[in-house]
């Protein structure tokens, strides 16, 4: 059973978009994957989301993705909130991962716009309602306009929130006005998907968070939402500057790859990455030292 939710935080505060650990030849490291959804639900976080970008899904195959659902819930799915990314540029893709995902015993979906092929509104409204329709798991959509290379329109928001399963957005767009349109008429959770700008989402409504930097900050960041949800808002600012060197620092190259290299450093399970993926240099790794210590974090 997973923990409690609420309309307001249906998949709690602090999630972290967990990495997807390989071993030293590259094959998916289901032990690690459990210590690490561990370690992490231990450090802070609420909920972990799987098969996401960070979690390399372009690159892990379909029965992986299965194995590291049920591995994760097995290990933590009885404290923390497990989302599983099923979100494709196939609608029939992504409805089999929605399927796959529940049968594994996920709690519950995000659901990324599709990439590429640039469908217009109407298309994303279908193709999110179809895979809203095709499990009995709460949704969250995924709007990440620099990668899908269209946006979720705040109309669209607003027409997605009337489905009873489709509850929360991920919203990683950077357009703090249409976020505070959308969640002033759409009733959908909203959790921040960009670090920097996690406590200006706050600020406008927004329930949570989606983090990178969660891999290494989790109680830093449920300190500021927790700071800033009790009206301490000087204290969830200091808390934001404080952790401005680490929103910078693990993004100087692909946020994976420096996610990976910040859990080596901390001797926690993460292992190489797939191609077109590359582990970080150890100039990046120098300096990423540098950012992580800068914001607090002890290696």
């Amino acid at each position: 059973m997973a923990p409690t939710s609420t309309p307001q935080t249906p998949f709690g505060r602090v999630l972290t978009a967990m990495v997807t650990p390989f071993t030293p030849d590259g094959a998916l490291d289901l032990d690690g994957a459990q210590r690490l959804a561990a370690h992490l639900v231990d450090s802070g976080n609420d909920g972990l989301v799987l098969n996401g970008t960070t979690g390399e899904s372009p690159t892990t195959s379909d029965a992986e993705k299965a194995q590291l659902v049920r591995a994760v819930v097995e290990a933590v799915g009885d404290r923390a909130h497990i989302v599983a990314g099923c979100g494709t540029n196939d609608t029939h893709h992504s409805l089999e991962l929605a399927r796959q995902a529940e049968a594994a015993g996920a709690h519950g979906l995000l659901v990324v716009t599709p990439y590429y092929n640039k469908p217009p509104q109407e298309g994303l409204y279908q193709h999110f309602t179809a895979v809203a329709d095709a499990t009995g798991l709460p949704v969250m959509l995924y709007d990440i306009p620099g990668r899908s290379g269209v946006a979720i329109s705040h109309e669209t928001l607003v027409r997605l929130g009337e489905h009873p399963r489709i509850v929360a957005n991920k919203d990683a767009k950077g357009d703090l006005g249409a976020a505070s349109w959308a969640i002033a008429r759409s009733g959908l959770a909203w959790y921040s998907g960009d670090d920097i700008l996690n406590l200006p989402l706050l600020s406008v409504g927004a329930a949570g968070v989606v983090s990178v930097v969660g891999h290494v900050a989790a109680a830093q960041l449920r300190a500021l939402i927790e700071a800033y949800t009790a009206g301490r808002v000087a204290e969830a600012t200091a808390i934001h500057q404080s952790l401005l060197p680490v929103f910078t620092g693990m993004f100087r190259t692909q946020g994976v790859i420096l996610s990976k290299a910040a859990l080596g450093l901390q001797g926690h399970p993460a292992g190489p990455l797939r191609l077109p993926l590359v582990s970080a240099t150890p100039e990046e790794i120098a300096r990423l030292k540098e950012d992580l210590a800068a914001g607090g974090v002890h290696l």
